[in-house]
């Protein structure tokens, strides 16, 4: 089998997955009493620069097209 552990493609998955259990951790962290603001702060930091990191390799695999 010929398959790329490192392609931009299985990144872009990877990283959607992370982000997807990434909003799933922090609603439940919301659901808690009391919330703990530091690990939500740190939580939602993480979960924008993975939204950044998404973009710049969606960028990657469908680079903007000449006018």
């Amino acid at each position: 089998m010929d398959t790329n552990l490192h392609s931009p493609e299985r990144r872009l998955i990877e990283l959607r997955i992370e982000h997807g259990d990434l909003d799933a951790m922090i609603d439940r962290a919301n659901g808690e009493r009391p919330v703990d603001e530091l690990l939500m702060r740190r939580l939602k930091k993480r979960r924008l620069g993975l939204r950044d990191e998404i973009a710049r390799v969606e960028r990657v695999l469908t680079p903007d097209q000449p006018a």
